[in-house]
This record gives structure tokens, C-alpha cells and sequence, in this order.
């Protein structure tokens, strides 16, 4: 199971039991090593709109952005950061409340989100788009989270 070091703490109430579970069930459901630490990043809207332009090529602010930073993790030891999850807290939190989960909710989507693209999960056709689809489902029912 990876571990995690979150940077930045965000306004809104979020459960550290809630994240550690998360992780649980990722690692219970991909059959993926996953020993290594990610970093959690809340940022600002500027910052986080810099990243996806420099990374992406979008010039606009978006939810989350997911970096892993090698295809193959073995040779890291296990206290080594393997990659980042950032995320922006004021979208968060429009978010949430456009979609009607809250903040908190909306924060545990995108973080099961996020490890799904580190694990090498994406959404770049129908059929990868149902698969990672149906794994956030899966782990956000298993955890009664939405």
C-alpha cells in the first residue's frame, strides 16, 4: 500500500481514516506494487492553472493533476516518493457543491481518481474510460462514499 505525506492542508474537513482506507481499497483491488510514498499537494488556482498548461498544454485551472514520476517503480525503496496527486481546493470545493458531494466527498473522489492514473489507469478512449470508471465505483461503494 502506498504511503502518504499531505502537503498543504486544506480549509475543508477531510478524515485521515477515510484517506488511509482509500488506500487500503486500492490496494486491495489493483494488482499493482504499491509501496512507495505520494505526496498530496492542495494549491492554489493560479498554480495548479501553471502546472496544466507546463504539463498538459491547457492554459485553465483544473481539479487534480496525478504525476508519477518513473513507469516502473521497483527499484525505488519503499520511503521514496514515487509521485504526486495536486489538487486545488477552491475548485474542490465548487465542485462538491455543484455536484452536490461537498467538499470532503468530492475531495475522496478525486483522490481514488488520481491513484487509478498513478497505478496507470486513464480516460483517453470509451473502453479505458469504463474500466477506470467502474473502479471508482467499485472502491467509492466498498467505502460508502458515494
Amino acid at each position: 500500500m502506498f504511503g502518504y505525506i499531505i502537503i498543504h492542508t486544506p480549509s475543508f474537513f477531510y478524515s485521515k481514516n477515510t484517506i488511509d482506507k482509500i488506500f487500503e481499497s486500492i490496494s486491495r483491488n489493483i494488482d499493482k506494487k504499491q509501496k512507495w510514498i505520494l505526496n498530496i499537494v492542495f494549491m492554489e488556482p493560479q498554480s495548479i492553472k501553471n502546472l496544466n498548461n507546463i504539463y498538459r498544454k491547457k492554459n485553465n485551472e483544473t481539479d487534480v493533476l496525478s504525476f508519477h514520476y518513473f513507469e516502473d517503480f521497483s527499484w525505488l525503496k519503499d520511503d521514496e516518493i514515487a509521485g504526486e496527486i495536486i489538487l486545488c481546493e477552491e475548485i474542490i470545493k465548487i465542485q462538491g457543491t455543484e455536484y452536490g458531494l461537498g467538499s470532503e466527498k468530492e475531495f475522496y473522489k478525486l483522490l481514488i481518481h488520481s491513484l487509478l492514473h498513478i497505478l496507470g489507469f486513464d480516460h483517453e478512449n470509451d473502453k479505458e474510460y469504463w474500466v477506470m470508471q467502474n473502479l471508482e465505483e467499485k472502491i467509492g461503494k466498498e467505502l460508502e462514499l458515494f
